[in-house]
């Protein structure tokens, strides 16, 4: 039965709001001239310096929109230049920019209320980009800027509020407000709306109390549902970006916006993006209850589809699949998810898939039988804090959705680190007394939902946890609990960020579209398994790689926009199987967003230079790494456990399929040949094709074979700057 959503219900936060507002001390009030976009461009950006209190305005140059377009393009801009190859995460000069792109905002074309947040990343120690929905970029941008961004540190925590109607940008002390998120989101929300039916034109970005001690922090952006009466978050989850926002002493961002209209962006041809964003309305409407469900489920639909293909992780990705996969099922979570309300993280967003579980009566911790709305689970949550860490109960689900959330955690990454962790209890590293007393043995959810609070209390070996994968293989090394290059295998990260939730081990393409990512394994960049492991369609080095670099540059053009990519494939028109080896670029929405971006900018765009523009971008960034410390080929390689069978016990689950490989693939008869002798045999067979797999796609993207950029690719894309040049020349032999 669907749970009937009440919101008088609902656990209200802002009792005390007004009270707690009249404590606020304003260290710097700021005047400034509200604009709106022309074409979908303010032309000016704002800076906010916290450890000297100034805020200044800087002019978007026609270097900067030609170049790195906007989103992702100018937050990776700003912080080239405001930090230098010694810069460390925590230092304050280190940036925190948030930019929503040219097309963000607009009302017309589904998912079109995207921002991209830019900063050096706790985790990886070089640039990371996390792509986030709520109210929070398109409203800064509607008050007249297309990038935020933010340097130095607070002398104590200070909230920074650009409020548009009042004409206004302070800095504000609020020292009574818990800045845990879903708390922070509602009291701000009410204290800056001017009554009650302008809480939608304010949005928040906060992060909470777990992020203040853990690697793997998030940010969230609010938005408030009319329709529950209550403020909602996503996430800018990957890389520690929460972490960096602590540090720099932010309690939260707040932005109050005027009341919306269909064409803020004031589009070349509005006429011509409502055109195309009728057509994929109708589409939604026509085709999505046939195809991904996303209005009733969201992405948790892909829970039983990747236990059907062997692809959902199962105790830290050894296992693909489980028997209790019925579970945590997509019909559970329409169960839990409250049906009938329209779930759009932004106008006009006709996917409506930000699912919400209403009525869930918090279990543990300080919020204990308060009745929450919790914003998901989506599949990489279900999957991560679910069978990734044997957890297949829905309750414990959503009970670390939820702490993950308002303590500002990413579900992603501290999946991944709980699945590590539970492994290395498995297997004698990790005991009770190294613990601190923890039971991690899989499925087991009130251990795993202590660590979330141990972090946020700063305490305990939740604190371990949360520095990520990374960091607990050195530090168990170093304690002499386990053996390093073993921990290296079955430790899912690469660069330092912890991978997302699917299972790669017979997908070549996947392995290279989450260890070839400048930012580190995160599926927004390429998921590429359908195409190759189901469907066959890349079959060759070079079609593999044809399709790594074709994605990962298509994908990376909505972080420039300001869109989001699940209208892009999660919902397809009736017929797009007639483009065969091209369907799965979908090559009519490869051209709605053509029109889209002609009708906002007025400039008309082909398919080919999509690709260009995100191009320049991705090689920039390639770039950058280098200027940090990490680039090259060494840089670019998988733990073992996403490649193929670390132990035995992975072999054994699946010994007819890999001793066929071996007949077939490898030309070896398995027969007479010990576990251990297959399994040595499948990891050189397996690294080679790895090792080739990089050739190839280096080649493709116009790098050396140690994935440097050549000078001739920094030309053709307009990069070749002084500065940039002299990062990559000494590689360059």
């Amino acid at each position: 039965m669907t749970i009937a959503y009440d919101y008088k219900t609902r656990t209200s936060y802002t009792e005390d709001a007004a009270a707690q507002k009249a404590a606020h001390k304003v260290l710097l009030q700021h005047s400034f001239e509200p604009s709106l976009p022309e074409r979908g461009y303010t032309n000016r950006t704002l800076h906010i310096d916290l450890s000297t209190l100034k805020v200044t305005e800087k002019a978007v140059t026609r270097q900067m929109k030609d170049i790195f377009v906007g989103g992702r393009g100018f937050g990776l801009w700003y912080l080239w230049n405001a930090i230098t190859p010694t810069t460390k995460w925590n230092d304050p000069e280190n940036d925190i920019v948030i930019s929503p792109g040219p097309l963000a905002g607009n009302t017309a074309y589904a998912g079109s209320g995207k921002s991209i947040v830019v900063t050096l990343s706790p985790l990886t120690s070089i640039p990371v980009d996390s792509n986030v929905g709520g109210y929070f970029g398109p409203l800064l941008k509607f008050c007249g800027y297309d990038a935020l961004e933010i340097q130095g540190k607070a002398a104590s925590d200070v909230i920074v509020v650009i409020d548009g109607p009042k004409k206004t940008i302070t800095i504000e002390e609020a020292p009574e407000e818990n800045y845990d998120s879903h708390v922070a989101a509602e009291i701000f929300t009410h204290q800056f709306a001017d009554n009650d039916k302008d809480f939608v034109n304010v949005g928040v970005v906060s992060a909470g109390k777990g992020a203040d001690h853990a690697r793997i922090g998030c940010l969230n952006f609010s938005w408030f549902d009319p329709k529950r009466g209550a403020v909602r978050l996503k996430q800018a989850g990957r890389g520690g970006i929460g972490l960096v926002f602590r540090d720099k002493k932010i309690k939260a961002l707040v932005v109050h916006g005027g009341k919306m209209k269909g064409d803020l962006n004031q589009a070349a041809d509005f006429a011509r993006t409502t055109k195309v964003g009728r057509v994929l309305a109708k589409e939604i409407h026509d085709f999505d209850d046939q195809q991904c469900k996303m209005r009733s489920i969201g992405t948790a639909h892909l829970v039983e589809v990747m236990d059907a293909y062997d692809l959902l992780p199962v105790h830290n990705f050894q296992y693909g699949k489980h028997k209790d996969i019925d579970k945590i099922a997509s019909t559970v979570w329409q169960k839990r998810f409250t049906q009938g309300i329209f779930d759009g993280c932004w106008y006009g967003c006709h996917m409506a898939c930000a699912k919400g579980a209403d009525c869930h009566k918090v279990m543990t911790g300080p919020y204990k039988g308060d009745v929450v709305t919790v914003d998901g689970p989506e599949y990489e949550t279900a999957a991560g804090l679910g069978s990734n860490c044997g957890i297949f109960e829905p309750d414990w689900i959503l009970e670390s959705n939820f702490y993950c959330d308002t303590y500002g955690l990413d579900t992603i990454s501290f999946g991944t680190c709980c699945a590590f962790a539970m492994e290395c209890f498995q297997r004698g590293i990790l005991n009770l007394e190294r613990t601190g007393g923890l039971d991690l043995t899989w499925g087991n959810g009130a251990s795993h939902v202590e660590l979330l609070h141990q972090i946020a209390r700063g305490e305990g070996f939740g604190l371990i946890v949360g520095q990520g994968v990374k960091y607990m293989q050195e530090y168990f090394a170093g304690k002499g609990w386990g053996d390093l290059p073993f921990m290296i295998d079955i430790g899912m990260q690469v660069k330092g960020m912890e991978y997302s939730q699917y299972m790669s081990k017979e997908s070549l393409a996947q392995q290279g579209g989450y260890a070839l990512t400048n930012k580190g394994p995160q599926h927004d960049e390429a998921w590429l398994i359908f195409m190759d492991m189901v469907n066959n369609q890349i079959p060759t080095f070079e079609d593999k790689a044809e399709a790594l670099h074709y994605f990962p540059l298509f994908r990376t053009w909505f972080g420039l926009m300001g869109l989001c990519k699940l209208p892009w494939n999660d919902i397809e028109p009736a017929d797009n199987a007639k483009h065969g080896k091209d369907a799965a670029k979908v090559p009519e929405h490869v051209q709605n967003y053509l029109e889209l971006y002609a009708g906002i900018t007025g400039n008309e765009m082909t398919n080919e230079e999509l690709i260009l523009q995100s191009e320049a971008v991705y090689n920039f960034q390639r770039v950058f790494n280098l200027r940090m410390g990490m680039g090259g080929r060494k840089s670019d390689w998988p733990p073992y456990r996403s490649v193929g069978p670390v132990t035995r016990e992975e072999y054994e689950s699946r010994a007819e399929r890999y001793d066929k490989q071996l007949k077939e693939l490898i030309g070896v008869d398995p027969a007479g040949k010990s576990v251990e002798e297959k399994m040595a045999l499948h990891r050189t067979w397996r690294e080679d094709r790895y090792n080739k797999l990089c050739d190839a796609v280096y080649a493709r993207r116009g790098w050396t074979n140690n994935a440097i950029p050549t000078l001739e690719t920094l030309k053709k894309f307009k990069i070749d700057f002084p500065e940039v040049v002299a990062v990559v020349k000494p590689h360059l032999g």
